[in-house]
């Protein structure tokens, strides 16, 4: 992908988000040259794709996991506004412990 100006970093980092996981892997298969658009791409990639499986693993516990993958579901709504966001504002957004890990593979990735 050619180099992005800051505007369209901000937009793509926030779109990165957009649909979970789904649309982090494809920026970080797509993005090669911002370091900013990948950070939030596998922030939003381990992020959601963690929620995504633990929603699976409460779906098969009656009532209690399932009243728990709803707050989960809950909370997860309210971090994607935040995220997505502060990713448009061209704020590079640490979400406690993701962010540093985010920030660890995309080191492996080199």
């Amino acid at each position: 992908m050619a180099k992005s100006n800051g505007g369209n970093e901000n937009l793509m980092a926030a779109a990165s988000y957009l649909l979970g996981f789904i649309t982090g892997v494809i920026f970080l298969l797509v993005e090669k040259d911002s370091k900013f658009v990948r950070f939030h791409a596998m922030q939003s990639t381990i992020a959601f794709g963690g929620m995504f499986v633990a929603n699976i693993v409460l779906g098969f516990i009656p009532i209690l996991g399932w009243l728990i993958g709803l707050i989960l579901s809950f909370a997860a709504f309210i971090f994607w506004i935040v995220c997505m966001w502060k990713a448009f504002q061209g704020e590079m957004y640490k979400v406690p412990y993701i962010g540093d890990l985010a920030e660890k593979q995309l080191a492996k990735m080199k």
